[in-house]
């Protein structure tokens, strides 16, 4: 068979202006999603840039400062680092989708009440770590919170506050006890 002929049972490669997409559902903040994205698209782009939720901040796209951590399935994952494709039918969960209509996720009310940002650009990310750190159950002192977190960067170092406030919300979650 020579180089320029071709099979007739092949499949048409896409051209390079339509590159292949694959078909995807997800369900984001609880609502549905079937979308059609390249495989090579992450998580967190297709969360900012497809679905307009862009609480979820690209910090270093590298997985090292922990800007883009968003819950899946309920574990705290980076979104930078995770192809779309790969979640396929995973349940999503964005810092948009953590509060109940008006009323604040008790993670989100503590950073409030606890001043626990500055510019607040780690916010989003550092909630959804410490609301998927809780659901982990391994946090039972301040040094495992120090500890389990210590993948969500703050460049305006606004520890002490983000501490105090993951403190409040553990406090509160196991019905104001601390072991």
């Amino acid at each position: 068979m020579s180089k320029t002929s071709r099979d007739p049972g092949a499949r048409p490669e896409p051209s390079a202006s339509e590159p292949s997409t694959h078909p995807i559902r997800l369900e984001v903040n609880g609502a549905r999603k079937e979308l059609r994205v390249a495989p090579w698209t992450t998580l967190l782009d297709l969360l900012r840039e497809s679905l307009d939720l862009t609480g979820t901040k690209k910090g270093c796209d590298h997985g090292q400062c922990g800007a883009c951590t968003v819950l899946v399935d309920g574990k705290r994952i980076n979104s930078c680092l995770t192809l779309a494709v790969m979640k396929d039918g995973a349940q999503v969960t964005t810092i948009e989708g953590l509060a109940s209509g008006e009323t604040l996720h008790p993670m989100q009310q503590a950073f409030v009440d606890q001043d626990a940002f500055q510019c607040g650009y780690c916010t989003p990310g550092q909630i959804c770590s410490a609301v998927g750190l809780l659901a982990e159950g391994k946090a039972k002192s301040l040094d495992d919170v120090r500890e389990l977190m210590s993948g969500n960067l703050c460049r305006c170092g606004a520890y002490p506050n983000i501490l105090a406030a993951i403190e409040q919300a553990r406090r509160q979650s196991s019905g104001g006890t601390t072991p």
